[in-house]
């Protein structure tokens, strides 16, 4: 077993269209480096996980349970299991962090 990871030797999973993510995972919570093209679009969805992110950078449009705002480098989302939300990548790529629990096993990989 390995403490350590670096996202540069992960492989990539597709999760919407061109929309990657690179996923670590314990045992109680996932986490997921997702690389967002410019314009690239997460549509409206929900699950039942926990939800919680960083912009680590660039920016993108988040609509979380009806409230629509722009996010940009550095801020923060906290998505309750169960509540519908997307996502909009303006005209640069961005780079997302998010936080699932409990584990993904979808995302798993």
């Amino acid at each position: 077993m390995s403490y350590f990871y670096s996202p540069d030797e992960r492989a990539s999973k597709t999760l919407f269209g061109d929309i990657t993510a690179r996923t670590f995972w314990g045992e109680k919570m996932l986490m997921s480096l997702v690389d967002l093209p410019a314009n690239s679009v997460v549509p409206l969805h929900s699950h039942p996980h926990e939800q919680v992110g960083l912009m680590v950078k660039g920016e993108a449009t988040f609509t979380i349970g009806g409230e629509k705002r722009l996010v940009k480098t550095g801020e923060m989302w906290v998505i309750p299991g169960g509540v519908e939300h997307m996502v909009e990548a303006g005209d640069q790529p961005a780079l997302a962090l998010d936080v699932f629990s409990p584990v993904r096993e979808d995302y798993q990989y």
